[in-house]
């Protein structure tokens, strides 16, 4: 049945739409607010609202739907562009979760508590634009790796 490979290819595109899209527009949120700091708490909580209940899972999801089409299409997980795919997908999903995600919690808790040009805050903008470009590259790399399936 081509159509079930073909209906949970679509949801995986959608998927990484969404979640790669999402992340996307952050930086701009975050340039934006840092223009006209009195909104810079609306943009983090934005931020974080599309990261919680959007990209987040949306990154769960994709691992569900690609594992699906793995093993609707009889694809070995030994697979070369897999298995960096999905080493990538863990160590963004780490970071994603451990570290991304604590440190714009504690980036809205610090603007409200000592305001955007406190050093704590300072800070915590920086480790978050490390971590979110970081993040962009490894979901790249994860993209390139679906699209053109390297082989050695």
């Amino acid at each position: 049945m081509p159509w079930i490979f073909t209906t949970v290819k679509f949801v995986h595109i959608l998927l990484a739409i969404i979640a790669f899209g999402f992340n996307a527009t952050y930086a701009i949120w975050i340039v934006r607010a840092q223009r006209q700091p009195e909104h810079l708490d609306f943009a983090l909580r934005g931020i974080k609202v599309l990261d919680d209940y959007c990209a987040n899972p949306a990154y769960i999801l994709l691992l569900v739907s690609g594992l699906g089409m793995v093993f609707l299409a009889g694809y070995q997980l030994t697979t070369l562009w897999l298995e960096l795919a999905l080493v990538l997908w863990v160590i963004a999903i780490i970071l994603g979760f451990g570290f991304y995600t604590p440190t714009l919690r504690r980036q809205i808790r610090t603007l409200a508590e000592e305001g955007a040009q406190g050093a704590t805050f300072q800070r915590l903008s920086q480790r978050g634009t490390v971590l979110g470009i970081v993040l962009g590259v490894l979901v790249a790399c994860i993209l390139v790796l679906m699209v053109f399936k390297p082989t050695l």
